[in-house]
């Protein structure tokens, strides 16, 4: 990793902070279980829709792994209809809702005390949960030095030249902007390069010209 290389994702990190508001990660971190829920529902999505699939969810079912491990899957199929691929996502809710209530006593709790690896490898076990899921509920709920990749820091990252554009595995594309940040600024970089991607960094008509990166992106100048 070229000093210069750093120094441009250092100051690319400095730009994005003057212009978007980085959430207090208190009221992100909420309960695990919840988190969980919330990013499985998300899957194919909008986030408008997360809110109204999940509050719909909250209304008929409490969400806990014991109440939705003993719902029925036609009550949880309603309340997630509006969020799309309803079927799917409700069978997963509730098989991973059994699996945590038989595996790990109902609690998602491990995540906070045990290492990171380790932590993982057993969210990573469980149905439906793939390396975003998992480190989304590792950076969030137990402040693990893990950089989730969405669709958004994906395309954000590579669009910045960040990381390389053939580059398709997850893992070494969390890797690579591991290298560039510190361990602190893992949340920052995740919530930042989700606000540039939703407001400037479109996947179909990026708004390059008024993007404050612009003289930062390579893409830009394409």
């Amino acid at each position: 990793m070229g000093n210069d290389e750093s120094l441009r994702a250092e100051r690319i990190l400095e730009v994005l902070k003057a212009h978007f508001t980085i959430p207090d990660k208190l009221n992100v971190c909420k309960d695990p279980f919840k988190v969980l829920v919330r990013t499985i529902i998300s899957q194919s999505t909008a986030e408008v829709n997360v809110e109204r699939a999940f509050s719909n969810l909250s209304a008929k079912i409490s969400v806990t792994p014991s109440s939705l491990a003993q719902a029925n899957i036609k009550d949880i199929e309603d309340s997630l209809r509006v969020a799309g691929l309803h079927r799917n996502k409700s069978a997963i809710l509730k098989k991973i809702s059994a699996i945590i209530m038989e595996r790990f006593d109902g609690k998602l709790d491990f995540i906070c005390y045990l290492p990171l690896k380790e932590a993982r490898e057993r969210l990573l076990s469980l149905p439906g949960v793939g390396p975003k899921t998992a480190d989304i509920l590792l950076l969030f709920c137990a402040g693990k030095s893990v950089l989730p990749v969405d669709t958004h820091v994906n395309r954000v990252s590579k669009r910045l030249g960040l990381v390389p554009l053939n580059e398709k595995k997850y893992d070494s594309i969390r890797m690579r902007l591991e290298e560039l940040y510190a361990p602190e600024d893992y949340f920052a970089v995740h919530m930042l390069f989700i606000a540039l991607g939703r407001k400037f960094c479109k996947s179909l008509k990026p708004l390059c010209n008024p993007c404050p990166l612009n003289t930062l992106c390579p893409s830009a100048r394409l």
